[in-house]
């Protein structure tokens, strides 16, 4: 996908930074593209259980990536707290996190705990997400 394109292929009812966590949750379960998701500035920043991406080219790689290595997602939000002030929004949750990646059939299976910041310009989307767990990605 184009890069001038993906701010406009977000989910259309995305009034609030709290829709905007779901439809990333629902997204990654479906197994489609997240870049749209984050803001295209070269200080976004994604952390991953076993990754680190710095800038919005590296995430958008590492993202189609993982779209293209993962299959049978599954996001259950267990304590999601958004607050919104205006055009910035925060947030946390616990969510329990499996996939299959799809070269070596293997099935990935944590409790992860997750925190943002999201900023309002023509949608929310992420300038910071970090994801992390106790266990480490084998």
């Amino acid at each position: 996908m184009p890069r001038a394109a993906c701010s406009d292929c977000m989910p259309e009812d995305q009034a609030s930074a709290e829709d905007t966590v779901e439809a990333y949750y629902q997204t990654l379960r479906n197994g489609d593209p997240l870049g749209p998701f984050f803001a295209d500035e070269p200080g976004v920043v994604k952390f991953g259980i076993a990754e680190k991406l710095a800038g919005y080219d590296a995430i958008i790689d590492g993202l189609a990536d993982q779209t293209a290595t993962t299959t049978d997602w599954t996001v259950e939000s267990r304590d999601r707290h958004v607050t919104e002030r205006q055009d910035f929004a925060w947030y946390h949750d616990d969510v329990h996190l499996s996939w299959t990646d799809t070269d070596t059939g293997q099935l990935h299976d944590f409790e992860t705990r997750w925190s943002g910041t999201l900023r309002a310009d023509k949608n929310w989307q992420f300038v910071t997400l970090h994801v992390s767990s106790k266990e480490e990605l084998d």
